[in-house]
């Protein structure tokens, strides 16, 4: 006999792990002073926030994806479970990415490379993850009035899957590493969205 998934489960535990993720970055922040809070570095509080405010956009995107559809199975619980898995990484090469930025000489370029090579590789499989979902989930959805807004989500974070795909080859070839270039490639993602967003919007409203 089968049963009925309980969406409000998923959820809660989804976000306990962004919680506890959160948690981490806190606990990373690792001052032994008893004045702490005056005392805390401006480095590792920098990295701490840019961390912090990526996972709450990670978070907002995942609330997002259930408010935009009630269908759940064992597929999307099993990548909702990868996501969750990579996101308990991902701030953390992130952070170490912005205290960086702090170095007296900087780092060398094989440590920098590999650095945006570890990024991309977080932010392809997060994204990737939250396009298959939507992908399942208009699949089994095609019926229903909203089912071309998921179509779109699972097109717009592929582009995401895409860039960051390309930065990690930037990263991994050196091209430009001293300057950030791997970096700056994500800037490419508002004008390849946007143009998405017109094609799509044009093809589906003419339809």
């Amino acid at each position: 006999m089968r049963f009925p998934h309980n969406i409000s489960r998923i959820e809660a535990f989804s976000d306990a792990v962004f919680a506890f993720a959160a948690t981490l970055l806190v606990v990373s922040l690792g001052t032994d002073s008893t004045d702490a809070i005056i005392d805390i570095d401006v480095k590792l509080f920098t990295g701490f926030a840019v961390s912090f405010f990526v996972l709450v956009i990670l978070w907002f995107l995942h609330y997002n994806f259930f408010r935009r559809t009630n269908y759940m199975d064992n597929v999307i619980i099993a990548v909702n479970a990868v996501l969750l898995f990579v996101v308990l990484y991902y701030v953390f090469p992130l952070k170490s990415l912005v205290n960086s930025w702090f170095l007296p000489q900087g780092m060398t370029p094989d440590k920098l490379a590999g650095l945006f090579e570890l990024y991309g590789l977080g932010f392809a499989l997060i994204f990737l993850c939250l396009s298959l979902m939507y992908y399942r989930a208009y699949k089994k959805s095609k019926h229903l009035e909203n089912s071309i807004t998921l179509l779109f989500y699972v097109r717009h974070f592929g582009l995401f899957v895409v860039v960051a795909l390309i930065s990690i080859i930037i990263a991994y070839l050196q091209i430009g590493i001293n300057y950030g270039l791997p970096g700056i490639l994500y800037a490419l993602l508002g004008p390849f969205c946007s143009v998405h967003s017109y094609l799509f919007y044009k093809k589906y409203k003419t339809d």
